[in-house]
This record gives structure tokens, sequence and C-alpha cells, in this order.
């Protein structure tokens, strides 16, 4: 399946919009990635293939002209939810995401040929944190902050969509994937605890990790902005989640240093409340709850993960570049 001829990615400097739009670039698409740290229109300030544009995510400015006659749109643009939960940053995280979804919106209305498919960003964390229940498309919508912020950005892009595009939103889960220039995504964060003897059970233990190698993300995106059949939400996730201990058993195996001895400190749900935002500057919450879902309308619609087991994500993983070698070859 080839990728489409020119993709706009909004919000795409991060760790998963670095990687798409490298994704894309290499599979011969010409991207434009929005951002608030972009240049002026048309210019690359990173060396990179693809053009690197200014936005600020809230009003409809000369950025807009870039979805004039694009085969399609990747919206990824949304504060970190990697952050101690004040209420200005909860409010920001809230804003950031449906702001840029109803400016994407009023964009597409003012340019002439507006992007056919749109492929918007949301959140497996909109289940909630259920201890055990197993969820997927049908399941309903959880209690929190990010039930909250997941049903508000899926709204606005109902609302913001035009008529006539195909629409697909993927609730993602946890990404996993290598370091590259856009940062170094939060198994960076967990690899490196493991390394260091620290990589333990957290918290319980049971809470639920569903989580998605990097790979089978971009298949699914490619999916998704090629597929006309596809259309609607869908979790995005691997088939086969795994409680928090299972998956710091499986990545002590593979990050090496003391971890790799066998080495895994637990870290108990008190010290997590007191430490996350104390050392870590996050949210205890982030490490101490989770989720299990389960990608059921991929699967029933054929879908087929490159990486449906924790272990062999991991594997491929760790044998590819890191640090300085995965920022070498993602700018390759």
């Amino acid at each position: 399946m080839g990728a489409p001829r020119h993709i706009v990615i909004a919000g795409g400097t991060g760790f998963l919009g670095h990687a798409l739009a490298a994704h894309l670039s290499a599979r011969g698409a010409r991207v434009v990635v929005l951002s608030r740290r972009g240049g002026p229109a048309g210019e690359t300030r990173f060396n990179t293939p693809w053009a690197t544009v200014a936005w600020d995510a809230r009003t409809v400015g000369e950025w807009a002209a870039h979805l004039d006659g694009a085969a399609g749109l990747v919206n990824l643009a949304g504060r970190s939810v990697d952050c101690v939960k004040t209420p200005d940053r909860c409010d920001e995280i809230l804003r950031s995401r449906v702001e840029a979804t109803r400016v994407l919106g009023d964009a597409c209305r003012a340019v002439k040929a507006p992007p056919p498919v749109w492929v918007q960003m949301s959140t497996a964390h909109i289940y909630g944190d259920p201890p055990s229940v197993r969820c997927d498309e049908a399941s309903p919508t959880g209690y929190g902050l990010a039930p909250t912020v997941g049903v508000a950005w899926e709204r606005a892009f109902d609302g913001a969509r035009l008529p006539s595009q195909r629409g697909v939103v993927l609730r993602a889960s946890f990404v996993i994937g290598r370091p590259n220039p856009g940062g170094a995504g939060a198994l960076g964060t967990l690899g490196m605890l493991a390394r260091a003897g620290l990589g333990g059970t957290v918290g319980s233990g049971t809470q639920g990790m569903s989580w998605l190698h990097e790979g089978d993300l971009h298949a699914i995106i490619d999916r998704a902005l090629a597929e006309p059949a596809m259309s609607g939400v869908y979790v995005a996730s691997a088939p086969t989640p795994v409680s928090n201990r299972d998956f710091m058993r499986a990545l002590r195996r593979r990050a090496g240093g003391l971890g790799a001895l066998g080495i895994g400190l637990a870290a108990p749900a008190t010290l997590v409340r007191l430490g996350a935002p104390l050392v870590m500057r996050t949210d205890p919450e982030l490490a101490l709850y989770g989720r299990y879902v389960l990608p059921a309308r991929l699967l029933a619609e054929g879908f087929t993960f490159t990486f449906p087991t924790l272990d062999a994500a991991l594997a491929d993983l760790y044998a590819r570049p890191s640090g300085r070698g995965a920022r070498e070859a993602a700018r390759a």
C-alpha cells in the first residue's frame, strides 16, 4: 500500500510526529508538518526531508494553504499529558486539543480542495482506568480528566470535519518506539529506569498496560489514509495488553544494564505518589493506573499486526539503533 502523495501532519515535531513524518517521507510522500516551532510557509527549519511550517493551533493563517490539494490530514496536536496536573495544565491539555481540531476544520473550509481524509488522534485513556475489564470500541467511556478530554476531543472532531471528508479516529494506547529527534517517548524513560535497576513493579502491578509498536501505528495510519472503507472510531493498540508487572519484567530482559541481571526494585504506590511529581515532574497516576484495551475493529477488518506480542516488539526496538545512533538514523 503506497503512501498518498501529499500529507499534512498537525503537531508533528514530537516523538510520534517525527517518527510518522520520517515514515511517510521514506514511502515517497511529500510531508508538511504544522508546528509551533516551525518556520514561515514552506521553510524547512530542521534537517529533515519534510517541511515544518509555523502555526499557533488556534487561528487560521498562511499555513492553511498547505491543506489545499493535500491527500490527507493527520492531527496529532495536543499538549503532552506527561506533566504534573495543575489546574492550568489540565486546562491547557484540554484546550490545546479542542482548539487545534476546531481550527483545522476552519482551515479545511477555507481552501478550495481540502484533504478528502482526516485521521484524528484520540486516546485509549478515554475508557478511564478499569482494573480488569477489557475495553474495545463498543465500551463506554470512563470517568476522570482523560476521559473528559478524550470525549471533548472527539466531539470537536465531529464538529470540525467536513461532511465530504472521511474521518478516522484512533484511540491510541501507549506507543513504544526508539528515540528520535522529537524525543525519547515514554519507553525512553522506562528503559532508563530498567537499566539502572529501578524497573520493577509499580504500585500493585496489576494495572493494565496497553501498548503499540510504532511500526504498527504507522501501518494503521497508512491504512486509514488509503483505505476508503476505513471510517469511524478504532482502538489503536496491540491485541495483547499486559499487566504492569509483566511489562516491566519483559522490559528488564531487553533494556540491558542492571535490569538484564534481573535487578528491578519495586516502586510502592506511596513512593510513586511522592517521587513522580518531585523527581520525574509527572503525574503519578500515569504509572499507578492503566487499562486493558483491544483493537476489535482492526482485527475484524483483517489488519495484521507485525508486532502482536510485547516481547517481539521490545526485541525489535532494542535491536535497532538508540541514542545518538537513532538520531542520526532518523536524520538520514
